[in-house]
């Protein structure tokens, strides 16, 4: 319970909300809360440590039992020198039980940079917005009529806008653009820069423990911090913990890539171990000037919580089941489903079973499922990239993302897809996919996230022939902020989906009147057609008929030909053999005359009416009076036999 309250008073003077930070700074100085505040706050600005010790000693009630008192703590002989930026003077408070001073201003850091350069900037949070300005005029020699501060997460912001108003936390970046100025010769620094960001690095880093050499290649954009925590990977030694020796005195800050940190190329040896006891390590770091240490409390794991009455899994939402060497992703999956699959399995033994629905495939497949189908099926895209390295991560998951309202809003709403952006391939690997699907601003606005600011919830629809990007949730929020957010996402969309509807039923609609058309169309078209064969095969008919009757009359006409060139040629009149005259009336009308003898066949008159068109076949020969039918007698009956001699009258009838 003493270095609770400890810890709790130190928190409360110094404004430092990260409890591993806080720890650390306690720690390098040995638990003494007043060397501890002084290393934080300049000196001649903070507090009077004779004063300080005089009032809490004269006071019983920090501590009522037999614990030592906080006033009886050496305090540490060394302070940081004071910045610059930081010169106003104030009294701090320290909420020591019994003692009463003044409370201290909170003070705000800026890191400032501006194009190869980086200034550092504190002030107190009632200051203005324009005294950022006037320092970095002096610093940078830019004048402030022609400078531009971005960075601000707010709106908009003036230099008569108090820091106090914007509510930023104690650490802060910003950036400075000169549209009006020129790029001097730093364009070739740059370049330079650039090339030394592409290059690959060999550290040889000695384990002294474990009596192990590791060859370790990363490009020159890795940072400090993210050897760091590899080799935590490798030792087990967590990055608070590690000391090491070999870094080059420019190495001041563990977020400087391994590029600008001036360690030897192509190869550069380092030796780590593990730093027994905080005053030991207070001791190595006054006596060697190349040990550098670790305060980033980004990249720490926090395992001494356990030393303070609290346990780790409370801290961080989280038991003892997620641990971090069990990756929630592959880091070298062969597709996006596999992948998925050991996320959604990972996610759950860590979190339990009530969590969202992950969506299993690929991203494009996602995006198939949810921006092309019908209007009235589609969902918005929810993405959750996770990140192990975030402390917020496993109170946003335990806390906010399996709440039963969350994910049951979820389920029902949006179609959710989930990626780890821990390892920093499958991290390449989702930039590339966002750059192909959403184009390089989304891309790049998700690289300007940094690890604590994960987990992130981006809430995406599909809005005419592109994907818009709602809404980017940060893992820094509440069960209801979450809720209301994810519902605002939802109205944008419904608003957007109903009027995709009622473009669809349009469409649909022109769509059924165009395939009516068409139907009736094609229904004209063939009934035209089918007339038109029709009459085709009515005249190829005709043509037929026409071509088998004239075939039918050459063939007839040859045949009366033939029978008229052989006929007997007519006797004469007045001849020595008995003559029948014979006259014939046509069915028109007219009359066929002609002289036979009478002892010719009867055959012979049928040929010879043949030849005139009149074939027996069709027609037959009948006398007048009695009437007879002369086709039914014997041909070979002569014309006497057959009593038409000498003369006779016989009329042509067609048959029946």
């Amino acid at each position: 319970m003493d270095r609770e309250m400890i810890l709790a008073d130190f928190q409360a003077c110094t404004g430092i909300d990260n409890i591993a930070e806080a720890i650390t700074l306690l720690e390098q100085n040995n638990w003494d809360l007043v060397a501890a505040i002084n290393g934080v706050i300049p000196q001649e600005n903070g507090i009077l440590q004779s004063d300080f010790a005089r009032e809490t000693a004269q006071s019983p009630a920090y501590d009522p039992g037999s614990q030592p008192s906080v006033a009886t703590a050496a305090p540490s002989s060394s302070s940081p020198p004071s910045s610059s930026a930081s010169a106003s003077a104030f009294c701090p408070v320290v909420p020591v039980r019994g003692a009463v001073v003044e409370r201290q201003p909170r003070m705000l850091n800026f890191c400032v940079e501006y194009r190869s350069t980086n200034v550092d900037v504190v002030l107190e949070e009632s200051s203005e917005v324009g005294e950022i300005k006037q320092i970095l005029e002096t610093e940078l020699h830019v004048p402030v009529s022609r400078m531009q501060l971005k960075g601000w997460k707010t709106g908009d912001v003036t230099d008569s806008t108090v820091l106090r108003s914007l509510h930023l936390p104690k650490n802060n970046s910003l950036y400075v653009l000169t549209p009006d100025i020129a790029p001097t010769a730093t364009t070739s620094q740059s370049g330079a820069l650039q090339e030394s960001l592409n290059q690959n690095f060999l550290l040889v880093i000695s384990h002294h423990e474990a009596q192990r050499d590791y060859s370790l290649n990363f490009p020159g954009s890795k940072t400090i911090q993210e050897v760091k925590r590899n080799i935590y990977d490798l030792t087990n030694i967590p990055v608070r913990h590690q000391q090491w020796e070999g870094w080059p005195a420019t190495a001041r800050d563990d977020s400087m890539t391994l590029a600008v940190a001036g360690i030897s190329f192509p190869c550069h040896r380092l030796t780590v171990c593990r730093r027994t006891s905080p005053a030991h390590t207070q001791e190595q770091t006054e006596e060697c000037t190349d040990v550098h240490m670790v305060s980033d409390s980004e990249g720490d794991d926090f395992e001494d919580a356990s030393e303070f009455g609290v346990d780790e899994g409370e801290i961080f939402g989280m038991g003892t089941s997620a641990s971090r060497k069990s990756p929630m992703m592959p880091e070298n999956a062969e597709n996006e489903g596999d992948a998925l699959l050991h996320f959604t399995a990972e996610f759950s033994s860590r979190y339990g079973e009530c969590h969202p629905v992950f969506f299993i495939g690929s991203l494009e497949a996602a995006f198939q499922e949810t921006f092309y189908g019908k209007a009235r099926d589609r969902k918005p895209l929810a993405i959750y990239l996770h990140h192990d390295d975030s402390v917020l991560t496993n109170v946003f998951c335990s806390q906010m993302l399996c709440a039963e309202s969350i994910v049951s809003y979820l389920s029902q709403n949006f179609i959710t897809w989930a990626w780890d952006m821990t390892k920093e391939a499958n991290r390449a690997r989702l930039l590339t996919t966002c750059t192909r699907h959403f184009g390089s601003v989304v891309a790049q606005t998700i690289r300007t996230y940094k690890t604590d600011q994960f987990p992130l919830l981006l809430i995406i629809m599909g809005k005419r022939s592109s994907n818009e990007v709602l809404n980017v949730i940060q893992g820094n929020t509440t069960v209801d902020e979450l809720m209301m957010r994810l519902m605002a996402a939802m109205e944008i969309f419904t608003a957007q989906q109903q009027e995709d509807i009622r473009d669809e039923d349009e469409r649909e609609a022109r769509e059924l009147v165009k395939r009516e058309q068409d139907e009736a169309y094609r229904v004209s078209l063939e009934a035209d057609r089918a007339k038109r064969e029709a009459q085709e095969r009515e005249m190829a008919e005709q043509v037929r008929l026409e071509q088998i009757r004239k075939e039918q009359e050459d063939e007839r006409e040859a045949i009366r030909l033939s029978l008229e060139q052989a006929l007997p040629p007519e006797p004469e009149e007045e001849g020595s053999e008995p003559i029948s005259k014979l006259r014939i009336r046509t069915p028109s009308g007219e009359f066929l005359e002609r002289r036979f003898l009478g002892s010719c066949k009867l055959q012979v008159l049928f040929d010879f009416v043949a030849s005139k068109g009149f074939p027996w076949e069709e027609f037959k020969l009948l006398t007048t009076f009695p009437r007879r039918n002369v086709t039914q007698l014997d041909p070979t009956w002569s014309l006497v036999e057959a009593k038409l001699f000498p003369q006779e009258t016989l009329f042509l009838e067609a048959k029946e």
